[in-house]
C-alpha cells in the first residue's frame, strides 16, 4: 500500500512539474523592445522575419528577430532601439540575428554601420557579427564597423567605448581612439590604422545624434522609449493636474483621432501591429494612452520607468466576430477599434505573464495594481467602461480585406454615424481583432523594393553568441493561425510546426573566445600586417561615401605582392604589448606625421621609392590560409612552432637595426602595412649599429650572429660576400668588389679605402653609412 502511494505521489510530481513546463512554455513572454526604422534616405528595403520578398522600408516599421534591413545605393538608415541606435551607410546589408530584453545581435553581412550606446546593463550582450569576426561592445560608447563588399576583412574603430574582437580561438579587446582592420576568421591577418577624419557617413550621423541629445522631450519620458525625439517639432507639452505631462500634436486636422493615419500588418510574436504614418507616430502608438479634453487629442506618457515595455497597438477593438460595415456593395466583414484612455487595462492578444501584463500597463498608464491583477485573472469582464469609445471621431473602421492587406487607414476608413456607434452590435469590447492575417499582412502593402547582392544574403557569419532558430515562414504558420483567428502561436504551437521549416539562408559560425585570453585585456600588436592580395582596389573601396584611412590606401599602391603573414615570437596571451593610446578626441583628424602608438617598422625608403621590395617566399598564399577552416589557427601571440635562428626574420634591408642617422621624411612615416619576408639561413651578418632595438629581438639577438664571428670594427674591411645590409637576402647576393682576375690584384695600402665599383671620388660607398 506504502508503495503504491509513493508511485502516486510521485507520478502526480512529476505531472505537476510537467504541467508547469508547457505553461510556462505557452506563457513565454514576448519581448519588451524592438527595433524602429526612424529614418530612411535612398534606396531602403526589407524583408521580414523567415519570408524571401523584399519591398520599399516603411517609417516606423517595427523590426525584431529575423528582419532585414538593405540600404541600398545612396542609403542612409537608422535603427532605433531604445538604448541604442544604429545607423547604416550606404550599400549595406543588416540582419537582426537575436533581439530580446538581454541581447542585441546584429549581423553586418557587407557595408558600414555607426553605433551609438547611450546605456547598457551588466549583463547585456551587444554584438556585431561578420563575415570574419564577432565585435562585442562591453560599454556605452560609440563604435564603427566596416565589411568589405566581398567579406574579406572588417574594420572596427572605436570613437569611445570598448569592444572585444573574437575569431576563431584569438580575441582582444579594442579600447578607445583605436581603429583595427582584420582579415580571416583567424585574425591573423591584422592591421593598426590611425583614426580617420569623419567622412560624409560620420557627420550625418553626429547630426542625428545631437538631434537626439538635446530633445527637449527626454524630460518627460523614459530615455529607452523609442522615438520620443520626433516629438519635439511636431506638437508641445503642456501639464495637467489629472494625467501629469501631456504631449499635444499640432498641424493635425480637425477631425484626426489617434491611429488614423497608418496600416495595419502582422508582426509576430505580437499579431497585429499598428504602422504609424506620421514621422512622430511610433512612440504614442507603442506606449501610454490617449485622452480627449476640450475636443482636442493629448497623449499621456505615463510614469517615467526604467524600460517602458513595447505594445503592438493599445486599442481596443469592438464588434466581434459578426461585425461589419456598409459599403456600396452592401455589408462586408469589417474591423473597427478605438485607442485606451489612461484608465485602461490593456490586454494583449498573445499569451504573457502576470508580471508581464502588469508591466505593459503600469508602465505606460497609472492604472493601479489591484485592477490590473482582476482584469488578468478574469477574462470575461465584461462591465468595463471604456470613455474614448463615446468621444466623436474615435472610433475607426475599414473593411477586413483592407485590414488584412495592410492599406493606409486614412483612405480606406468607413466613418460611422453615432447611431452605428451605439448599436448593440458595437458594444462587445475586445483586444483581438478577428481576422486572420495573410501573406500582404506580413510584407505590408509596400511596393517591391531592391534585394541585396546574392552573396551578401548566404554568406556565413562569425558569431560569439548562438542566435535563436531561424524564424519560422508565413506559409508554415498560415494554417495553424487559421483556428484562432487574430491570435499569434505560442510557443508550443510553433514548436509543433518547426520541424516543416527550411534551413537557414545564411548560415552561422560559432566561435568562442580561447581560455587562455580569458579576460582579453591586449590589442593586437601591430606587427606582421600582410595587405589583402588581389582585392581588386583599395581596401575601402566597399565603404560607399566613407573612404578607407590613409594606411591602406598607400599599402594598396605598393607594387610588390604581400608577404606571407609572420607570426611574432611572443608567449600566449603576452602582458607587454600593451594597446595603442588615446590620441585625441574621437572623430578628430590626426596629422598626417603623427606616430601610432605601437610604431611599426619604418620602410626602407631606397627601396620603396625603387619598387623593389623582396620577393615572396615559398609559402602559401595569404589569401588561401584565411579562408580555408584550421581545426587549431595559431593566435598572433604564439611563439613560432619551426627552429628559430632568429625569432623572427627580418630581411636585411629592414632599417629598424640599422636605423639611418639622418631622420626619416614625415612623408615615409609608416601608415601602412609592413610585408616581412622569410629569410633563408645566412653565413655572417654584422652586428647592429648602437641605437633603440625592437622589442620582441632583443632577448634573441645573439642568436643572429654565429659564434666565433668576431664584432665588426669601424675600420675598413674587404667587401663582404653575403649580402650587404641594404640587399634583400632572397635576391642574388651583390659583389661590390670586381670579379677577380686571372692574375693577382695589389692589395690597397694601410688608411686607404678602394672603391669596389673602380670609380673615382671621395673612396666611400653609399651603402656604408649605417656602419659608422
Amino acid at each position: 500500500m506504502t508503495s503504491i502511494i509513493s508511485h502516486r505521489k510521485v507520478n502526480g510530481l512529476l505531472l505537476g512539474i510537467i504541467a508547469t513546463a508547457i505553461s510556462g512554455m505557452a506563457l513565454a513572454d514576448p519581448p519588451t523592445r524592438v527595433a524602429r526604422l526612424s529614418y530612411t534616405a535612398g534606396e531602403t528595403s526589407y524583408s521580414p522575419a523567415g519570408e524571401n520578398d523584399w519591398v520599399d522600408a516603411p517609417l516606423n516599421r517595427p523590426l525584431t528577430t529575423g528582419d532585414r534591413i538593405w540600404a541600398g545605393a545612396g542609403g542612409q538608415d537608422e535603427l532605433q532601439l531604445g538604448s541604442a541606435v544604429i545607423r547604416m551607410g550606404d550599400n549595406t546589408s543588416v540582419t537582426l540575428l537575436n533581439l530580446d530584453d538581454r541581447t542585441a545581435q546584429v549581423q553586418l553581412a557587407q557595408g558600414s554601420l555607426n553605433v551609438h550606446v547611450r546605456r547598457m546593463q551588466q549583463d547585456e550582450v551587444f554584438e556585431i557579427d561578420t563575415p570574419n569576426l564577432a565585435f562585442n561592445l562591453r560599454e556605452p560608447g560609440d563604435y564603427r564597423v566596416d565589411v568589405d563588399a566581398d567579406g574579406y576583412a572588417t574594420t572596427v574603430a572605436v570613437h569611445r567605448g570598448r569592444g572585444d574582437v573574437v575569431g576563431e580561438g584569438t580575441a582582444y579587446t579594442v579600447g578607445a581612439a583605436q581603429s583595427y582592420r582584420f582579415a580571416g576568421t583567424g585574425l591573423h591577418e591584422y592591421q593598426a590604422l590611425a583614426m580617420s577624419p569623419p567622412d560624409e557617413f560620420d557627420r550625418w550621423s553626429s547630426q542625428r545624434e545631437a538631434r537626439a541629445e538635446h530633445s527637449s522631450s527626454a524630460r518627460y519620458v523614459s530615455p529607452d522609449m523609442i522615438g520620443y525625439e520626433d516629438l519635439d517639432d511636431h506638437g508641445s507639452w503642456r501639464s495637467d493636474t489629472v494625467y501629469g505631462n501631456v504631449w499635444v500634436p499640432s498641424h493635425v486636422a480637425a477631425d484626426w483621432a489617434p491611429y488614423h493615419d497608418g496600416h495595419w500588418s502582422w508582426v509576430e510574436p505580437w499579431g497585429w501591429t499598428w504602422v504609424d504614418s506620421a514621422p512622430w507616430g511610433f512612440a504614442v502608438s507603442h506606449y501610454g494612452r490617449w485622452v480627449n479634453q476640450h475636443n482636442q487629442w493629448g497623449w499621456v506618457p505615463g510614469p517615467v520607468v526604467a524600460r517602458p515595455v513595447y505594445a503592438p497597438a493599445l486599442v481596443a477593438f469592438v464588434g466581434g466576430n459578426g461585425f461589419s460595415v456598409s459599403v456600396s456593395g452592401g455589408h462586408v466583414a469589417g474591423v473597427a477599434w478605438f485607442p485606451l484612455a489612461p484608465q485602461d487595462v490593456y490586454r494583449p492578444s498573445y499569451k504573457v505573464s502576470l508580471n508581464y501584463f502588469a508591466n505593459v500597463n503600469t508602465g505606460s498608464t497609472t492604472v493601479n495594481h489591484t485592477n490590473i491583477t482582476n482584469v488578468y485573472n478574469n477574462t470575461n469582464v465584461t462591465n468595463i467602461t471604456y470613455v474614448n469609445r463615446a468621444v466623436p471621431g474615435a472610433v475607426v473602421a475599414v473593411t477586413a480585406t483592407a485590414f488584412t492587406q495592410s492599406q493606409p487607414v486614412a483612405r480606406s476608413a468607413i466613418k460611422l454615424n453615432n447611431a452605428e456607434i451605439g448599436s448593440a452590435k458595437m458594444a462587445t469590447v475586445a483586444m483581438v481583432a478577428p481576422v486572420a492575417p495573410v501573406a500582404a499582412s506580413v510584407r505590408g502593402a509596400a511596393p517591391a523594393g531592391h534585394a541585396p547582392p546574392p552573396a551578401a544574403l548566404t554568406r556565413q557569419v562569425v558569431v560569439n553568441t548562438a542566435p535563436p532558430p531561424a524564424p519560422i515562414p508565413f506559409a508554415v504558420r498560415q494554417p495553424a493561425m487559421a483556428a484562432n483567428p487574430g491570435k499569434p502561436l505560442d510557443s508550443a504551437a510553433l514548436a509543433k510546426i518547426a520541424p516543416a521549416a527550411p534551413a537557414p539562408a545564411a548560415p552561422v559560425k560559432l566561435v568562442h573566445p580561447p581560455q587562455a585570453v580569458a579576460p582579453i585585456t591586449n590589442a593586437p600588436p601591430s606587427v606582421a600586417v600582410p595587405q589583402s592580395p588581389n582585392r581588386g582596389g583599395k581596401p575601402g573601396e566597399a565603404r560607399g561615401p566613407a573612404p578607407m584611412p590613409e594606411a591602406p590606401a598607400k599599402a594598396a599602391e605598393t607594387p610588390a605582392k604581400p608577404a606571407t603573414p609572420v607570426t611574432p615570437a611572443m608567449p600566449l596571451a603576452p602582458a607587454t604589448p600593451t594597446a595603442p593610446t588615446p590620441r585625441g578626441k574621437p572623430g578628430e583628424a590626426e596629422p598626417a606625421s603623427a606616430p601610432l602608438a605601437h610604431p611599426m617598422p619604418p620602410r626602407d625608403t631606397a627601396p620603396a621609392a625603387q619598387g623593389k621590395l623582396p620577393a615572396e617566399p615559398p609559402h602559401a598564399a595569404p589569401h588561401e590560409q584565411t579562408h580555408e577552416p584550421k581545426p587549431a589557427p595559431t593566435p598572433p601571440s604564439q611563439p613560432i612552432a619551426e627552429p628559430k635562428p632568429a625569432p623572427m626574420p627580418i630581411p636585411p634591408h629592414d632599417q629598424t637595426r640599422n636605423p639611418p642617422p639622418a631622420p626619416m621624411p614625415s612623408h615615409e612615416q609608416f601608415h601602412g602595412p609592413v610585408s616581412i619576408p622569410a629569410e633563408p639561413p645566412r653565413e655572417a651578418r654584422p652586428a647592429p649599429a648602437p641605437g633603440p632595438m625592437p622589442e620582441h629581438d632583443r632577448a634573441h639577438e645573439p642568436l643572429n650572429v654565429p659564434r666565433g664571428t668576431p664584432a665588426p670594427q669601424p675600420e675598413p674591411k674587404p667587401a663582404p660576400q653575403a649580402p650587404t645590409p641594404h640587399q634583400p637576402s632572397n635576391s642574388p647576393p651583390v659583389v661590390h668588389a670586381p670579379p677577380a682576375p686571372a692574375t693577382p690584384q695589389p692589395k690597397p695600402e694601410p688608411g686607404k679605402h678602394e672603391d669596389p665599383r673602380g670609380e673615382k671620388g671621395s673612396g666611400k660607398n653609399p651603402q656604408d653609412n649605417n656602419e659608422h
